[in-house]
């Protein structure tokens, strides 16, 4: 088992868009987890030989990217070898049976240690939990391959934290991953497992998908159980991170199952979201296309993207109108919520401890200690009231269609873009936790790449329990984009 708890160096000689020099996935590891299941049905391809393959990968592409924080080589193959009798039986153990899996170093993970990015954890404890949707991934028979890397407690939009150092895109190594889920986010995008289960709250599975250019999904609040429930509250979101729709759909059949741990989930939801794709139109939707919300600009490249996408979603059958809800930037509101939780976070934290946050945390935690309990409702009550004019809005619209995020991937290491006088991450990610706020689904679909060669996502978002309309145009999206060679599935660099 490899611990990872330093920097990666700097690669030389990548350029924007070229990915991780020395190669790139190819075989078992460029498969998705529906095309490995397809392999092991009919006998073509072992989880053995899909596992080595994904681990090779990690050997190969994760010194420069540094997504995962902890590999555990000889469990992986011990799971697969175990999947693949299983399979020769006839008797596969579920869903996932075999299928390489990443899980964020945010969720409870039985054998491995949860060391959530920062150095005031002790790895030396016993690990004896999963939380909810491993415990699903587990009884599934995915196989663990290691966990991925998140900001320290997940608090930032990008992913460097001081226990592991910087997690860097595979478009172009010198960029950032986004954050929280960017190390999901970047294994995925380079073929180092084709499934993660990343967390979202305030774009932290969007942000990353859009930036590595894979599909990311925060479903409604409460429907992917949660243990221990986020300090964050319910602003905090499980969701699936994968390069393909079709992936997503099934990894949410998987990890939905009830937990009574969460006493805040939702109904166990009926039938299979695999069965949302079936469908092959999207006739009779109305569609919302905003441009922006609240005012918030977007890179003129990103622009033209998320445009293009406007009218494919016509052509694929829905009434595509310009339009927007009309609020105001709650940012004000979410960092009441936001700061205040972070500073639950670390209230078990001595001085010498908090001295050894990152600094940025250090900040924002101070900030929420200096809130009232009438400023923490008052952020309640702008939530509430945007969560009412969110669910007048979806009675004119079924979807809401805006960018995931105004900006391409900048600089790795950095909070904010340099040079754009930001003080926060939540300066540059005005679409995403407004529907934190409202705990609505949301996704980022892969559109196209910018001229640099960075990639873009749109964002689909549907009235709460919506989770099966977003994967249903979404999928729609992905394939139509597919077949006109905007985007591809294959693993980059």
């Amino acid at each position: 088992m490899t611990n990872v708890q330093e920097e990666a160096r700097m690669p030389g000689g990548s350029g924007p868009g070229g990915g991780v020099p020395g190669g790139s996935a190819a075989g078992p590891a460029a498969l998705t987890a529906t095309e490995l299941l397809a392999g092991y049905a009919s006998g073509e391809l072992s989880p053995v030989t899909a596992t080595q393959a994904v681990l090779d990968r990690i050997a190969e592409a994760d010194p420069r990217i540094n997504a995962y924080c902890l590999v555990d080589r000889d469990a992986a193959l011990a799971q697969a070898g175990q999947s693949a009798e299983r399979w020769r039986r006839g008797q596969p153990l579920g869903l996932l049976d075999g299928v390489p899996t990443s899980i964020k170093d945010l969720f409870l993970t039985r054998g491995w240690p949860t060391l959530r990015g920062s150095l005031s954890i002790a790895a030396e404890q016993p690990w004896e939990a999963d939380a909810p949707c491993v415990a699903r991934l587990r009884e599934h028979g995915a196989v663990f391959v290691g966990k991925t890397t998140t900001p320290e407690f997940g608090w930032k939009g990008v992913t460097d934290n001081p226990l592991t150092g910087v997690t860097r895109n595979p478009w172009d190594p010198t960029r950032t991953s986004g954050g929280s889920s960017g190390g999901s986010a970047a294994a995925v995008a380079a073929g180092m497992g084709p499934l993660s289960v990343g967390t979202d709250g305030g774009g932290s599975v969007r942000i990353p998908a859009a930036f590595c250019g894979i599909f990311g999904m925060k479903p409604t609040y409460g429907r992917i159980p949660l243990f221990p429930a986020s300090p964050f509250g319910t602003l905090a979101h499980a969701g699936p991170m994968t390069r393909t729709v079709a992936d997503a759909a099934l990894l949410m059949d998987v990890v939905c199952g009830a937990d009574s741990r969460d006493w805040s989930q939702l109904a166990a939801p009926e039938g299979s979201f695999r069965a949302a794709l079936e469908a092959d139109s999207l006739a009779g939707l109305r569609i919302a296309y905003a441009p922006t919300l609240a005012g918030a600009e977007v890179d003129p490249q990103v622009a033209a993207r998320v445009a293009r996408v406007a009218k494919l979603l016509a052509g694929l059958g829905a009434e595509v109108v310009e339009a927007a809800p009309e609020f105001e930037d709650p940012v004000d509101a979410y960092h009441t919520l936001w700061f205040t939780g972070a500073a639950k976070v670390v209230e078990r934290l001595g001085p010498e401890q908090r001295a050894r946050l990152d600094p940025g945390l250090q900040e924002i935690v101070a900030q929420g200690a200096e809130k009232s309990a009438l400023d923490y409702l008052g952020a309640v009550d702008t939530r509430m009231a945007l969560g009412v004019l969110m669910g007048a809005f979806h009675e004119t619209y079924d979807l809401l269609l805006t960018p995931a995020v105004p900006v391409p991937a900048f600089a790795a290491g950095v909070e904010v873009p340099q040079g754009s006088g930001l003080a926060r991450w939540t300066g540059w990610t005005p679409f995403s936790y407004p529907f934190n706020l409202t705990q609505q689904p949301a996704a980022s679909v892969p559109c196209g790449t910018t001229d640099e060669g960075l990639p873009v996502g749109a964002q689909l978002v549907a009235a709460r329990h919506g989770d099966a309309l977003v994967l249903r145009a979404a999928h729609l999206l992905q394939q139509e984009l597919l077949r006109e060679g905007v985007v591809s599935t294959d693993p980059v660099g």
